[in-house]
């Protein structure tokens, strides 16, 4: 056949095939976004690490920000493994292991939606006069809060997603991260669907509400809202809000498709990525630093007034 001649002429003089090129390429991104997220997200840990020593201990936004830290560099620990297979495409790490990093990047990326949706609602009950502020009574309680989230997280979930990921396939110890197969049950397609429409139907709320919120504060605030802290407030929540439909959103949409379309081999690429962009919501904390600084604000206000003038 002409079409088989003509590969395996290309593959006796060393011409790459396009799978082959298509495969690095999606490396590359991936290896791009891993870094980036990896020294975003370190900096920003450290950033916000500097800034919870001056909270108050028993706010339960301090809570959830200490615990959104601890989160964020538990996942950045597992990095550095995912860029040394990326890099050397080889993993040597062991299967168990692989499996480890691989259920930390969705504990990580539910975990952090969980802590922003708690943000979220103490913001808007503090907004809308139902709470003067949202406090645990003791520290002690503050702990208990945070401890029982992370004995759920990896106590129970891990351990059970590790032992049960990745048991349908026959999968190698040289390679990982790898685990399509188990999308192939009807029980795991299922659960994937219920998430996936909890997740866009959450997001959608969310924003709703967000929206409905600044347009009420713009109303409400005299003169130019560039100036009020109210207004810069509401756009910190819809910060957290961004950072759902930029890294989170496009996974799950995605993963919709890529459900109904597994025999597409090149897709497998395409849902590594999308989970990797996951990975950039380390950089919130970094993105929330910057955002409340004065000289950011400032910055910001100048802009405006030069646009304002052209």
């Amino acid at each position: 056949m002409p079409g088989e001649t003509t590969t395996l002429l290309n593959a006796s003089v060393g011409i790459p095939q396009a799978g082959t090129i298509h495969s690095d390429i999606a490396r590359y991104i991936l290896i791009t976004i891993y870094t980036v997220a990896f020294i975003g997200g370190t900096i920003g840990a450290i950033a916000m690490s500097f800034l919870l020593v001056k909270m108050n201990t028993l706010s339960v936004t301090t809570a959830v920000i200490v615990n959104l830290v601890v989160l964020h560099c538990l996942v950045l620990l597992t990095v550095p493994f995912r860029l040394y297979y990326y890099i050397s495409q080889k993993w040597i790490f062991g299967l168990a292991f692989c499996k480890a990093v691989s259920a930390m990047m969705h504990i990580h990326m539910y975990l952090t939606l969980l802590f922003y949706i708690i943000t979220l609602v103490i913001r808007w009950l503090i907004f809308f006069q139902w709470k003067d502020k949202v406090e645990f009574y003791r520290k002690l309680h503050a702990v208990a809060a945070s401890a029982t989230v992370w004995i759920v997280a990896l106590v129970i979930v891990l351990p059970l997603f590790s032992a049960r990921y990745g048991m349908s396939g026959d999968y190698g110890n040289n390679t990982c991260f790898t685990f399509q197969q188990e999308l192939k049950m009807e029980s795991v397609k299922a659960l994937n669907y219920v998430i996936i429409a909890t997740v866009a139907a959450i997001t959608c709320v969310l924003l709703g509400l967000q929206v409905f919120i600044i347009l009420k504060v713009v109303k409400k605030l005299p003169g130019s809202v560039w100036s009020h802290q109210e207004f810069w407030a509401q756009i910190k929540s819809l910060m957290f809000i961004s950072v759902i439909i930029i890294c989170f959103l496009p996974y799950h949409l995605f993963r919709l498709y890529y459900i109904q379309h597994m025999k597409e081999k090149q897709l497998e690429l395409y849902n590594d990525i999308c989970l990797s962009i996951t990975a950039i919501s380390t950089l919130d904390l970094l993105s929330f630093v910057i955002s409340g600084s004065r000289f950011f604000k400032q910055k910001i206000i100048i802009l405006r007034d030069k646009l304002a003038c052209c």
